[in-house]
């Protein structure tokens, strides 16, 4: 089987990474198609031996892209069109039918309860939304809870397959070696609380609302935000306006290295927190949460379908906390309180069983049987779309 990842951008984003990462779990060749923006993630997927290619559309509107990509996949002769985030599948989709493949399926990675990927789910975004829908085979949700908003917008349920994210577990176990070098390498010390915040610096992920709780706590805790974004200067002025500047650190974007080559990726990172916080409102999974649940830390979150999908006896480690940075901060210290009733000397961090259920060669198994299904049903006698590509 020959397949098109067809993907908005490939800067450093949970669907860029996750992207990533299936396709070195599935079976099949597999070429990526970024419409804009080859960023980070379009580095790593070359380096791991992936055909990459750019597809240069210049907008949300730029229809020239169009003929583009369906030339692109006519050429190359794919048995399926795998679509993920807006724009790529809905672009995707049309293409993809355009060139005459009909084995076409769509991740839907980021549909929250009011908006989509930063954008307000207004009643033209979800109408073309639909209207691409039906052009597929199948919508994949990364969550029982995305799978319901989908529904409830309007995709039959027949259409909706759920293959939740994965990770790779083995990559986020816990290390005190890489703890104390990643710590002496930050200039965290060693006796510092460090609480993790990972994710894009967005508005929706609100941690201001961390930076806010930092200031309620002694001297000794730190912040630690890993990710890049629009919002990084914003949140800067509003640790320097709560005078905890000097103790807020940013990372900037640290791609998840897989095999760990680089060294100072996400999980030393991990490694290097004592607590991961997730204020963010609104999720459609809650990657960050899961992650920091596979490496072994306590976790404070306001939303994660990850979490809440799941049965209560797996989730001890994870909390579920609601409010602003007085919550948070009370969280916070109640968190540390136990940690240190707890602690065993040199530290261990077991996998949390959730962090488990997620692992990735669970999820890439069940991807499988999605393009299965699609291909088997999917009649290749069919001729394309009766509209010229030219």
């Amino acid at each position: 089987m020959k397949v098109l990842q067809i993907i908005t951008g490939l800067g450093v984003g949970g669907a860029e990474q996750q992207l990533r990462l299936l396709l070195r779990h599935l079976p099949v060749e597999c070429d990526v198609v970024a419409l804009t923006n080859p960023g980070a993630v379009a580095e790593s997927l070359r380096a791991d031996g992936v055909r990459v290619i750019h597809l240069g559309m210049s907008g949300n509107r730029d229809l020239s892209a169009l003929p583009r990509l369906v030339r692109l996949i006519r050429s190359g002769r794919y048995d399926l069109v795998h679509t993920h985030l807006y724009r790529a599948c809905v672009y995707g989709r049309i293409a993809a039918r355009l060139a005459g493949v009909r084995a076409v399926v769509a991740t839907e990675h980021s549909l929250g309860g009011t908006q989509l990927e930063g954008r307000a789910l207004s009643v033209g975004v979800r109408a073309l939304y639909l209207a691409s829908e039906r052009l597929g085979h199948a919508t994949v949700a990364v969550s029982p809870t995305v799978a319901d908003r989908l529904r409830r917008w309007g995709v039959p349920g027949p259409r909706i397959e759920v293959v939740p994210n994965g990770i790779d577990v083995a990559r986020f176990r816990f290390d005190p070696v890489i703890r104390e070098c990643t710590r002496r390498r930050l200039g965290l010390p060693q006796d510092a609380y460090v609480v993790g915040g990972v994710g894009r610096l967005t508005a929706g992920k609100r941690f201001g609302v961390l930076i806010g709780a930092l200031a309620r706590l002694p001297r000794d805790h730190r912040l630690l935000l890993v990710g890049g974004g629009p919002e990084e200067n914003a949140l800067r002025r509003t640790a320097q306006r709560a005078g905890v500047a000097d103790r807020v650190l940013f990372t900037g974007e640290r791609p998840y290295d897989a095999d760990g080559a680089r060294g100072f990726d996400l999980p030393s990172l991990t490694s290097a927190m004592d607590v991961l916080a997730s204020s963010s409102a609104e999720e459609a999974f809650g990657l960050a949460v899961v992650e920091g649940l596979a490496a072994g830390l306590p976790v404070l979150y306001a939303s994660c379908p990850a979490i809440d999908d799941l049965p209560p006896g797996l989730t001890t480690a994870a909390r579920r906390v609601t409010g602003g940075p007085g919550t948070f901060a009370r969280a916070l210290a109640e968190t540390r309180a136990l940690t240190l009733a707890g602690r065993s000397h040199p530290p261990t961090r077991p996998v949390s069983a959730a962090a488990r259920h997620y692992c990735i060669t669970r999820s890439a198994a069940q991807l499988m049987n999605v393009y299965a299904a699609a291909v088997s049903c999917s009649p290749a006698s069919r001729p394309p779309l009766g509209v010229t590509d030219r």
